[in-house]
């Protein structure tokens, strides 16, 4: 696949994602040219010179173990952590038209602190924000509400933000040091975009920690780590493996995609990527997951109100962590390569055996979506356990040079 071509092919993804929209932007968070002012803090969730910093929140869950006993896990964010993180957020956006303005609410903020803020831990954190396609236009076609005003003129928002932001990131923050670049469905979409026109085959390239591309399609050709999205960033097969990607959608082992699924499809010849972080080497892995306590991402609803508990017992922290719970593999089948994720039953335990994160509709569930809210939560332990792998081993090679 030509450079040129690759390019097409991650906008057409980013804006199918995205949806466009009609930019409704706070002028003073505007430059003169009508661009992001990433120079101010308030374009910004997580910085770490930043007083609302939105990275720095309660994180701590309760462990809960297969018999149901229940311990308390604190989060302790890293000191000094020797490399950063750059993340891009999902479709969240209740904003009434088709974009965003460039003021958070509650839906950046919850985001942020599900999928983004636990990564303090091993590295120093970066989340801007951006004019996204909102939830209002991604519902819109299913029934729900018309977003209001019109579609933005191509070029305004979305992914142009995105490089706004990681351009001021590397002028003003990054000083040369390692970064793992992490994204979830239309963010996710925006980083691979981002990688293909701003790192990949540059000189930058040797401060890729990796990439973490979620809930969005990397491609491949069949059997290859290289060669379709990205030319020279390969996919990740170990957890110290540096300048490489994980990806992967999710789905439950009994219900797989189905023909009309929105992830998972290889096509134009080439493969999507799965690369299950419980076990980059292949084969089947305990995830370590953290959950919300209550609710799912964006108000998704969800198949199944959680009860973590057999009786229902009070938890005060705003996650469970339930080792064991979940078992994760990549499975190809037919057009679609996935990572299945099965529950493992403990009858005898007062834990659950329950999950669920399946989108929900009034006829029922849409198995179209798979668990794409729960895309991050299932692996978040194992994303973290590599990341802080990766760190150390971007210190080793740096000292080798």
């Amino acid at each position: 696949m030509s450079t040129r071509s690759r390019l097409t092919v991650l906008a057409a993804l980013g804006a199918a994602l995205s949806l466009g929209g009609a930019a409704i932007a706070q002028p003073n968070l505007l430059t003169p040219q009508g661009r992001p002012d990433y120079d101010n803090p308030a374009t910004w969730l997580c910085r770490p010179d930043l007083k609302d910093n939105r990275c720095k929140v309660d994180l701590d869950a309760t462990v809960i173990a297969p018999s149901g006993a229940m311990s308390l896990e604190k989060f302790v964010p890293a000191k000094d952590p020797n490399i950063d993180c750059f993340f891009v957020y999902p479709t969240v956006s209740k904003d009434p038209g088709w974009q965003s303005d460039l003021v958070p609410d509650r839906m950046e903020w919850d985001d942020i602190r599900v999928q983004f803020a636990r990564f303090s831990q091993v590295c120093r954190p970066f989340a801007p924000m951006y004019r996204q396609g909102t939830l209002t236009g991604l519902r819109a076609p299913a029934g729900g509400p018309q977003p209001v005003g019109e579609k933005p003129a191509p070029g305004v928002g979305g992914f142009n933000d995105v490089v706004d932001a990681w351009t001021w990131y590397m002028a003003h923050e990054n000083n040369g040091r390692g970064v793992v670049l992490i994204g979830h469905s239309q963010g996710a979409a925006m980083i691979a975009r981002l990688i293909a026109q701003e790192i990949d085959g540059k000189p930058v390239q040797k401060q890729l920690v990796s990439a973490l591309v979620l809930g969005a399609p990397v491609m491949v050709p069949p059997g290859k780590d290289v060669g379709g999205t990205f030319k020279t960033v390969p996919v990740c097969h170990a957890d110290n493996q540096l300048g490489c990607v994980i990806s992967y959608s999710s789905f439950r082992d009994r219900v797989p995609p189905p023909a009309n699924s929105r992830f998972g499809r290889s096509r134009g010849g080439l493969a999507v990527v799965c690369a299950n972080p419980a076990s980059l080497k292949g084969g089947t892995g305990a995830a370590q997951s953290y959950f919300m306590t209550q609710g799912y991402l964006n108000g998704s609803g969800g198949d199944a109100e959680k009860q973590w508990t057999r009786p229902v017992r009070p938890i005060k922290t705003p996650f469970v962590r339930t080792p064991g719970l979940i078992s994760t593999e990549c499975v190809s089948q037919g057009d679609f390569t996935y990572l299945s994720v099965h529950v493992n039953p403990n009858p005898k335990g007062h834990r659950t055996d329950e999950l669920g994160g399946q989108i929900l509709r009034a006829t029922g569930i849409d198995p179209s979506w798979g668990l794409h809210i729960l895309d991050v939560d299932l692996t978040m332990g194992d994303l973290n356990r590599i990341v802080a792998k990766q760190a150390a081993a971007y210190a080793a090679a740096s000292r080798g040079r």
